[in-house]
């Protein structure tokens, strides 16, 4: 439909976006001026030029529809439908169908999952204690009821395209402990009261100049980053990399994932994606493709990312900044232009006696956070290695506070106008999306409820200051404050807490009958 040629700079993926939805043809390059010149000869009058910039700095690719599917289906380039559900660690699981099944049978009746699948380990070993599925129970099946809004084409595996699902009941009613419920249950409450929610989340991986399978054969020792040092903000080494993370960027756009940018980490082969904001729902659903995409993509390539928390005790940790803000008839509710930063990151020369920065709503919101955000822990951090992350001048918060722009605080507030939001530094890049997420509401939520303040700005460095309140330090311990959360248990319910307790209370178990490399190099010889 168009022959478009790039001209220098590439800018942002939106235009090949549109243009790729709107003409069913692949554009893989293409620069501002041309991308708006293109869609604006197809539109025409009564929009400008100049409008149309405008509407494209703020627009979403719409979802692909089942007709669109169909065409392509019948066209020969789709042959498969995965159907998915994310389960309590933020994996996709489920099932793959021909897509003639799929919409011959899927679309009209649905499918159906072991309901086991919400009490396995990450081994996928059955779990006894839980109350929602058991060997007691039989292990029956749940629904997998498809969310058509999710469906997508999958550009790195040919011939593919996926729907994600949620968990129900034969009744029709969801079940609750699964995640997309979880965070589901959040967004109900908030539209209640008029309000959405914009969020993006920032993902930080390893990727290493190995394969899984060979980083499994060597016990994971010996790991190869695909960098010999550091390379925060690098633009050389990065390069090396640059046949895989090229191909994730576009990859992913293509697959309805906008990818801002991506950057090289402070870390050895450590890198970082940034995603297009969006509503939290359709944010977690990428954002758990993203991260399957992407090891999926390295595996073509002969190479293994990692998401762990911590990987190793002399790197800096992955993270998962959560960035968010909430919003009504389209304006951002936490920016107050009476308040603003004064237009400085200089603490120097901003002022730090009486000033309040943002709206009641962000101070009460984000005083929300400072309170409950420990004691709902578990879902930013949920496993054995989160809590290693959290290390004094490594880039990952220790303490509670927040400050304009200062990373050694737990919640950094930055961006003006519609851009200010806060950011969470809690979460790891092994949190699930969906409940961490999802706790951030809760706890945003109870401090508007409360009618709290968050109180004046930090200024300094958090990680040396003992007056402020700590982050967990354990699973254990995380678990045993989400246990006597009674914010918890009123805004989740006493199943969903009671679930995902049983969940780290059972990872802890099987940590403490493990024996380590630690343990064997320290007690093998010498005790």
């Amino acid at each position: 439909m168009f022959t478009v040629i790039h001209q220098g700079v590439q800018s942002s993926n939106i235009y090949c976006q549109l243009l790729t939805f709107l003409f069913g043809t692949k554009i893989k390059l293409i620069d501002e001026a041309e991308g708006v010149q293109a869609i604006w000869h197809w539109i025409g009058p009564p929009f400008s030029q100049h409008d149309l910039t405008l509407g494209l700095k703020h627009f979403t690719l719409p979802a692909m529809n089942l007709q669109q599917l169909k065409t392509q289906v019948r066209n020969g380039k789709i042959d498969t439908v995965m159907v998915a559900f994310p389960d309590p660690f933020g994996r996709l699981v489920g099932k793959r169908f021909r897509a003639d099944v799929f919409f011959n049978s899927v679309i009209k009746h649905g499918t159906h999952g072991c309901n086991y699948l919400l009490t396995v380990n990450l081994e996928m070993d059955p779990l006894d204690g839980f109350k929602v599925a058991s060997w007691d129970q039989g292990f029956g099946d749940f629904a997998l009821r498809p969310d058509l809004e999710t469906v997508r084409v999958i550009p790195w595996q040919p011939g593919s395209s996926l729907v994600i699902c949620d968990f129900a009941r034969e009744d029709g009613s969801l079940v609750a402990e699964a995640p997309r419920s979880v965070l589901g249950r959040q967004l109900e409450l908030l539209a209640k009261q008029g309000l959405i929610c914009n969020c993006a989340s920032e993902l930080e991986f390893y990727l290493f100049n190995q394969t899984y399978h060979s980083a499994f054969a060597s016990g994971y020792r010996d790991l190869q980053p695909s960098s010999d040092y550091r390379i925060d903000y690098h633009l050389m080494q990065p390069t090396r990399d640059e046949p895989l993370m090229r191909a994730l960027r576009n990859g992913m756009c293509e697959a309805r994932i906008p990818i801002e940018s991506s950057k090289g980490e402070w870390s050895r082969g450590q890198h970082e994606i940034n995603f297009t904001y969006t509503e939290p729902l359709p944010m977690a659903d990428m954002h758990v493709l993203f991260k399957q995409g992407v090891k999926e993509m390295a595996e073509q390539q002969g190479k293994a990312v990692s998401f762990m928390a911590k990987y190793a005790p002399t790197e800096a940790g992955n993270s998962c900044h959560i960035h968010m803000s909430l919003w009504k008839a389209g304006r951002n509710l936490f920016w107050d232009a009476a308040r603003k930063a004064h237009g400085t990151r200089n603490t120097a020369h901003r002022p730090t006696s009486g000033h309040r920065f943002g709206s009641d709503l962000f101070r009460r919101f984000l005083a929300g956070l400072l309170k409950y955000s420990p004691e709902l822990c578990l879902f930013f951090a949920p496993t054995i290695n989160s809590y290693k992350r959290y290390q004094p001048g490594s880039w990952a918060p220790t303490r509670m506070a927040w400050a304009m722009d200062n990373r050694t605080v737990g919640f950094r507030v930055v961006g003006h106008g519609d851009s200010f939001r806060v950011e969470n530094r809690m979460p790891g890049a092994d949190a699930n999306p969906y409940l961490a997420f999802a706790a951030m509401l809760a706890a945003g939520m109870a401090g508007v409820k409360e009618r709290l303040d968050c109180g004046a700005e930090y200024l300094g460095n958090a990680y040396i200051d003992p007056k402020l309140a700590r982050l967990p330090s354990t699973l254990g311990e995380a678990a045993k404050l989400f246990h006597a959360s009674k914010l918890a248990r009123s805004v989740f319910g006493e199943d969903v807490v009671d679930f995902y307790l049983h969940h780290a209370q059972l990872e802890i178990e099987a940590f403490n009958n493990a024996v380590t490399d630690w343990e064997k190099a320290r007690y093998f010889e010498r005790i």
